[in-house]
């Protein structure tokens, strides 16, 4: 027999004070980017693309026609990216979303199939300016919820210091002792299975311990919708923020060019197909608006969820959600 579900009274309370610190949170985030002069927006959940990174898995709905027409396949989001995208061409110039988004073939300790994303984008601005939207994040997070320090599995992190910053090759070669150029070798498909295997279990532990670590600059082969650092056309504007050990948002300086977009989509998809089998479409009204003209521009996207954690010194990510989909599934 299994034990007893989230919802009883005294399984609920022992997480009651760690759901009323999300809430707490989540105020605290939207009275900063109203302080920051952002527009919280709306998009819709479900989507002609969920995104095209090969390794994202999206939740599939067929929509029918109410007068017997074609079923046509639309997706629950991985992220609200295009749509908000699609906005700042229609000429918003700050905009955030606190949401849920979907993904399928997600279940851990810090994966959720429906989580909270936080994802906003300044016009005018390049991936700069995310690192310090990202210090400010941290800090309100740590003041809603009562923490002096940000805490997950042991290790700790003063929210009030300012970041590292690392570049990714720098990063490699501190922690793990190798370079790009090294994980660069051999064929092209299989550097992105070189890189994440040697980051995941050599770099990423050590990143944001003591203080939030900003780790910029990355290969482009792995910043698919980022355009390429002046000067550096193997290296792209995107930043990732880590808190003890933790990834906790992603961003970058966006690509504007519609004919690259496109190539790169391309090769997503090509990618998915050679490893799944599976291949999502191209949002074209994406490509539309961008080549009616994004302006310059970046973007950040922070797992709310984690950040809660954090803030709280949660360990899972079941214990800061009001509901989980299907506790009890989660790995260790």
């Amino acid at each position: 027999m299994s034990g007893p579900a989230w919802w009883q009274p005294e399984r609920f309370a022992r997480r009651r004070q760690t759901l009323e610190a999300r809430a707490r949170i989540a105020a605290a985030v939207r009275a900063w980017f109203a302080s920051e002069d952002f527009l919280e927006v709306e998009t819709p959940a479900l989507q002609v693309s969920p995104g095209l990174e090969p390794h994202l898995f999206a939740f599939a709905s067929g929509l029918r026609s109410p007068h017997g027409g074609r079923e046509r396949t639309r997706y629950l989001r991985t992220s609200p990216e295009f749509t908000l995208k699609k906005l700042l061409v229609a000429g918003l110039p700050r905009i955030f979303e606190l949401s849920h988004s979907f993904r399928n073939a997600e279940r851990s300790s810090t994966h959720h199939p429906e989580f909270t994303m936080l994802e906003w984008y300044r016009a005018g601005a390049a991936y700069e300016a995310l690192w310090r939207d990202c210090e400010a994040l941290l800090r309100s997070a740590a003041d809603a919820s009562g923490a002096a320090r940000l805490r997950w599995r042991g290790s700790e992190c003063d929210p009030c210091a300012p970041a590292e910053r690392l570049t990714v090759a720098d990063a490699l070669a501190k922690h793990a002792g190798v370079s790009l150029g090294e994980l660069r070798r051999g064929a092209r498909e299989d550097f992105e299975e070189r890189f994440f295997r040697t980051f995941l279990e050599r770099v990423e532990p050590n990143l944001g311990i003591g203080r939030a670590t900003l780790l910029v600059d990355w290969p482009i082969e792995l910043a698919a919708l980022a355009r390429a650092k002046t000067g550096a056309p193997d290296v792209a504007e995107r930043v990732e923020l880590f808190v003890c050990g933790l990834e906790l948002a992603n961003g970058w300086s966006e690509l504007t060019d519609p004919a690259e977009q496109r190539r790169r989509f391309e090769r997503d998809q090509a990618e998915k197909a050679r490893l799944y089998g599976e291949r999502y479409p191209i949002d074209e009204d994406f490509m539309a608006a961008l080549e009616r003209g994004l302006p310059e521009s970046a973007g950040m996207a922070l797992g709310f969820d984690r950040l809660v954690m954090c803030a709280t010194g949660a360990e899972r990510i079941d214990d800061v959600l009001f509901a989980p989909v299907d506790e009890g599934s989660s790995e260790a």
